[in-house]
């Protein structure tokens, strides 16, 4: 009996050390009305866009596509130079309805689905991420693609003239 108990303690041990271990990318608890307000305000102030990724902590190809930004310098660069970034929360805890209805309900598309707005708080552009994967993650290709695709700099008409 002692070592039923034991082990029934050594496996929640286990389990709340495994769990407290979890990154927590997105917060259930946020305003993310007043986050992407905050983002926009800041974006307009840089020059810049927002680039909301929607997803959730338990959603795998969310963490994966955070990790692969954070850890591929090139995509790093290209995402801090050109946008202000919102982890905006999808989860049972919080769906962020109200939020996602004003951004023409992107989670249709699944997780994660990145929104692009201007730095006045109008959206650019809804992008479902099945498109940029490859693999067991995404594409660093077209994932650069697409970024540099939705730059202010792509967007503005005088890189276009000769």
């Amino acid at each position: 009996m002692k070592k039923k108990i034991l082990l029934l303690l050594l496996s929640v041990a286990v389990i709340l050390n495994a769990s407290a271990q979890t990154p927590q990318l997105y917060n259930p608890f946020a305003n993310a009305k007043a986050d992407i307000a905050n983002a926009v305000s800041r974006a307009g102030n840089e020059g810049k866009h927002v680039f909301l990724q929607i997803g959730g902590n338990w959603c795998v190809w969310c963490l994966r596509f955070n990790q692969l930004i954070l850890e591929n310098d090139t995509l790093s660069t290209v995402m801090n130079k050109n946008f202000i970034v919102v982890h905006v929360n999808y989860s049972k805890e919080n769906r962020n309805e109200e939020t996602l209805a004003t951004l023409g309900f992107p989670q249709r598309f699944g997780f994660p689905v990145f929104v692009i707005l201007d730095g006045k708080g109008n959206r650019l552009h809804t992008q479902n991420s099945a498109y940029l994967e490859q693999g067991e993650g995404h594409s660093t290709k077209k994932v650069l693609d697409f970024l540099n695709a939705w730059t202010p700099k792509a967007l503005d008409p005088k890189s276009y003239k000769k």
